[in-house]
C-alpha cells in the first residue's frame, strides 16, 4: 500500500459521521508527489476513491508531507493555507471542517 493511500485509509477510520451532519460533499486531494484521491461523504458515510472525481465540492492541492502534518495535528490547516502549502479550489469553507470531520 502506498504511503498516500495509508493516510486516506487512516482518515476513513477516523470519520466522524456526527460532525459530517447530513453533509454531501466530495473532497478531492491532488497531491504533488503522490497519486490523487478523493473522499466522498453522503448519507453519514465516507468512501475513498483513487484518482480524480468528476465533480468535487472542494479540491485541495498539497504535497504528501503537508497532508500528513495537517491530519496528524502537527500543522494547522488554515496556517498551511495562508503559507501557500495548501491550495484550495471550490467550497473553501468546507475545507476548514476537514479536521473536525476526520478528528485526530
Amino acid at each position: 500500500m502506498s504511503e498516500a493511500k495509508a493516510v486516506f485509509e487512516s482518515m476513513l477510520g477516523r470519520f466522524d459521521a456526527d460532525e459530517a451532519d447530513d453533509m454531501e460533499a466530495t473532497f478531492q486531494f491532488d497531491l504533488d508527489d503522490a497519486d490523487s484521491y478523493h473522499l466522498t461523504i453522503a448519507d453519514g458515510e465516507c468512501e475513498m476513491g483513487e484518482g480524480e472525481h468528476d465533480d468535487p465540492t472542494v479540491t485541495l492541492s498539497m504535497d504528501l508531507d503537508t497532508l500528513k502534518a495537517v491530519m496528524s495535528g502537527e500543522l494547522d490547516g488554515m496556517a498551511a493555507f495562508m503559507q501557500g502549502k495548501i491550495r484550495a479550489d471550490g467550497d473553501i469553507m468546507l475545507a476548514t471542517k476537514l479536521t473536525q470531520i476526520f478528528p485526530i
